[in-house]
């Protein structure tokens, strides 16, 4: 039995689908699943029980000699929301509770980090678990995030595997109900369609043009590759970037979506919010020697290749994954 919290959002429910396909069928789903435009995202999808979030742990505690692994995929993933409180009790403090847990009864765990622990990069994007006492995220989720981190390399008593898993950009299928925090490749795909044109934000920053500012964009199908990949090899255990290793400009993106869409380049600029400015990314690129190291030789889609697919297998059908 495999357990996969957050099963319903973006990441979970492909993560869902990747297993169905290795041929996995025993799998807890655990979410909040009163919100039915989440819902959809594990229809077709076998799987043996849902649990809601309210009641997983001491679902765990009942049926822990049951579950073989563990993929702790929920959280509160909004990087506008700025009730702390909620934070710490979603991403910080249920995220000990299951951590305890896994330790408790032997089980290893793969939990979400993210890449907005970094904040602006001063100090690069590495992966390394003495950096995560430095880093200095722009808003609260990241803060959260980055909390759990240095929480969880602090400890003595660790599952026997575990991995911190610090996804960038990640884009894809199955991020229909995330509204404004779904992907570009989403929105730009939603803004040509019905204008034949995509506004960009302008770069109030003299290193780059307009629509050069640049993301480290990750396909959920590579994502749930490598997920995979540490449920059979638990391997070594810490904290690992997941990104492609490339980081490619807005413009790439979206004129990739322009092409996956067979339609001709339009293209405007608009000025950034002042309100976000001063916490604005210009630059994100993972660091993946230590992905590499450990084992996972996979190649991962190029964004025009998982721009397309996105645009012409899902969006346009309206397809899950």
């Amino acid at each position: 039995m495999i357990v996969i919290t957050g099963a319903a959002g973006f990441i979970g429910s492909s993560m869902v689908t990747k297993l169905n396909e290795e041929g996995y069928y025993d799998l807890v789903l655990v979410d909040d699943f009163s919100q039915p435009q989440k819902n959809r995202n594990f229809e077709g999808k076998r799987y043996s029980q849902c649990i809601d979030r309210k009641y997983f742990i001491k679902w765990l505690r009942d049926n822990q000699l049951l579950v073989q692994f563990v993929f702790h995929l929920g959280a509160r993933t909004d990087t506008t929301e700025s009730d702390k409180t909620l934070l710490d009790l979603l991403n910080l403090q249920y995220s000990k509770e299951v951590w305890k847990l896994c330790v408790e009864f032997g089980l290893p765990l793969v939990y979400a980090s993210s890449a907005a622990t970094y904040g602006l990069g001063e100090h690069g994007y590495t992966d390394s678990h003495e950096i995560v006492e430095r880093l200095q995220p722009l808003n609260p989720y990241g803060d959260s995030k980055n909390e759990f981190d240095k929480w969880a390399v602090k400890q003595e008593r660790k599952p026997f595997f575990w991995a911190g898993i610090k996804f960038f950009n990640v884009y894809g299928p199955n991020e229909y109900h995330k509204g404004r925090m779904a992907s570009v490749v989403f929105h730009a795909f939603k803004q040509i369609g019905e204008t034949g044109k995509m506004k960009l934000f302008r770069s109030h920053h003299p290193d780059f043009r307009d629509g050069e500012q640049q993301r480290d964009f990750i396909y959920v199908k590579d994502v749930v590759d490598v997920l995979f990949f540490f449920m059979l090899h638990r391997k070594p255990s810490g904290i690992y970037n997941l990104g492609s290793g490339k980081a490619r400009t807005f413009l790439d993106l979206v004129r990739a979506a322009f092409s996956a869409m067979d339609r001709p380049e339009n293209i405007e600029f608009i000025d950034t919010p002042e309100d976000i400015r001063d916490k604005y990314q210009y630059f994100t690129e993972a660091e993946m020697n230590k992905l590499r190291s450990a084992g996972y030789d996979k190649a991962f889609h190029s964004l025009e290749e998982g721009v397309r697919d996105y645009v012409q297998h899902y969006l346009v059908p309206g397809r899950i994954y």
